[in-house]
């Protein structure tokens, strides 16, 4: 029997990795931890190796330095194909997803491929954000939505589960964004392999700990990739992604 795996990307979170590993657990006792730190200089990565030598279901991957949070997914995800995950979760680090809405994810998983935790259904809602930054993200997620023709109101979320057949069909090693796009693209991946996907509410509260690692730079590239596929997708509609083989048992 495997364990669903729960993925999250590390960069500078002492403050927030041992809490939010905590809740996880307590939240969710079957599953299992993937902690993927990209070199944090302020000693996350310490931090996550003792929970590891403490707690068997935590494990940490260590990457040579800050690559982008794409990146860090890939070799989440291949990892958890190495190791014959049959469900991923992907979810933040600073606490602002409810490790509580973990087991919702999961059962929405049942009857789909892939599970978007989202703040614009009925139901979900971000906390503790000033309004300027609450209406970029609405309207970047609309934008986004309606260039692209995804039908998922919330396309931005970071708060996510798998099947590791989905990630067969999506290939997120073919994914060529690394930053806030990363999630975009994924589930326009998902889209063009014509996966099933649903959407749960979720409350997203800001983090209290630690510094966001957002910024108008990122926000400006991944709008301006949404802007090109768009394009792209008028002129020549992208087929349908053939799913590979399963590599999986």
């Amino acid at each position: 029997m495997t364990h669903p795996l729960v993925i999250i990307p590390t960069y500078n979170e002492a403050d927030n990795i041992a809490a939010t590993v905590s809740r996880v657990l307590s939240a969710a006792p079957g599953t299992h931890l993937l902690i993927v730190d990209d070199a944090s200089p302020d000693g996350t990565g310490r931090i996550a190796d003792h929970l590891a030598l403490t707690r068997s279901s935590v494990h940490v991957l260590h990457r040579a330095g800050k690559a982008g949070l794409g990146a860090a997914y890939r070799a989440g995800f291949a990892w958890a194909l190495e190791h014959g995950h049959r469900e991923v979760i992907q979810m933040d680090a600073d606490g602002s997803h409810d490790a509580a809405d973990i087991p919702r994810l999961l059962e929405a998983l049942t009857a789909a491929d892939v599970v978007v935790g989202s703040r614009w259904v009925p139901g979900g809602a971000a906390l503790g954000w000033p309004a300027h930054r609450l209406a970029l993200s609405r309207g970047g997620s609309s934008y986004a939505r309606k260039v692209l023709g995804l039908a998922q109101r919330d396309v931005t979320s970071g708060f996510r589960a798998f099947r590791m057949s989905a990630l067969d069909a999506i290939r997120p090693e073919e994914v060529a964004s690394t930053g806030y796009s990363f999630q975009i693209e994924m589930l326009q991946r998902a889209a063009g392999a014509e996966l099933q996907m649903a959407e749960v509410p979720i409350v997203f509260r800001d983090r209290t700990l630690g510094r966001s690692k957002m910024s108008l730079a990122i926000v400006a590239e991944a709008m301006a990739r949404v802007t090109i596929w768009g394009l792209r997708r008028l002129v020549t509609p992208a087929p349908a992604i053939q799913a590979k083989a399963p590599a999986h048992v």
